[in-house]
């Protein structure tokens, strides 16, 4: 496995850190490989229920592919196919992805923290596409960016390769919340903590059930939805969680 990844579980929470802060912690092909080796056991561990993704350091969340590496000869079509992969999968992955985001981010590292379903970012960092300035395009990256920001404000964002500060990463829906040093490890805890408390089952499902209505009209959206509601209300956790809510206690889950 690549120390370019670190791995660890703390209580429901797995945790997975880009460990490459003297490269600010940019994107290299071992990392991606263990990327999925690690989504595979957090799959498979039913005491997971979140998953915090982070940066090592403090200076740089991630600074996307490692150019040097990933971006030269044959491996740049392998590398973007790649990383592709990679943000299929986090958009798709059956529990809740929150980015904890403790330096600037910048190309591929903008997709992946846009793969993730909650973004928080201390406040001081920044945020940006610079691909044109060396003559590329933050293409994969456009895809996630393009469904979560408005058309305007991406287009100015991808052309323009302006920085912009957490503030206003904010202000245009880029982020979740810009949060003050003195406050962000406790924030981003008790975030993790609510979600750590509520029904599992209903979470994965209801991520699942959202990342299929994506392309969908709004009558097949809903009618869809609609077939999902009926297939959560039928779970073990439904029925725990209402006969919990009317007896006045706090729920036993039990992830079926």
């Amino acid at each position: 496995m690549s120390d370019d990844l670190l791995f660890e579980v703390r209580g429901n929470v797995a945790w997975l850190t880009i460990n490459r802060p003297e490269k600010r912690n940019s994107i290299s092909l071992e990392m991606i490989d263990a990327w999925h080796e690690y989504l595979d056991q957090i799959q498979e561990d039913d005491s997971v229920r979140v998953v915090g993704v982070t940066g090592a350091g403090d200076k740089v969340f991630c600074a996307g592919a490692d150019l040097g590496t990933t971006m030269v000869g044959q491996e740049i079509q392998a590398g973007a196919a790649k990383y592709a992969g990679l943000l299929k999968r986090m958009a798709r992955f059956s529990k809740v992805l929150v980015a904890k985001v403790n330096g600037h981010c910048v190309a591929g590292g903008l997709g992946l923290m846009l793969a993730c379903d909650i973004v928080y970012a201390r406040e001081g960092t920044r945020f940006g596409t610079p691909e044109v300035n060396v003559g590329l395009f933050p293409m994969m990256v456009a895809a996630l960016l393009f469904r979560t920001v408005g058309r305007m404000k991406a287009r100015e964002m991808v052309y323009t390769a302006r920085m912009y500060p957490a503030a206003e990463a904010e202000a245009m829906g880029l982020i979740t919340r810009t949060i003050s040093a003195e406050e962000f490890d406790a924030a981003v805890d008790e975030t993790l903590a609510r979600i750590t408390a509520k029904g599992p089952l209903a979470l994965t499902m209801g991520r699942r059930a959202v990342a299929e209505i994506e392309d969908m009209g709004l009558d097949d959206a809903l009618d869809f939805l609609c077939r999902q509601l009926g297939e959560v209300v039928a779970t073990e956790d439904a029925k725990e969680g209402m006969l919990a809510f009317l007896q006045k206690r706090e729920p036993v889950w039990k992830n079926r």
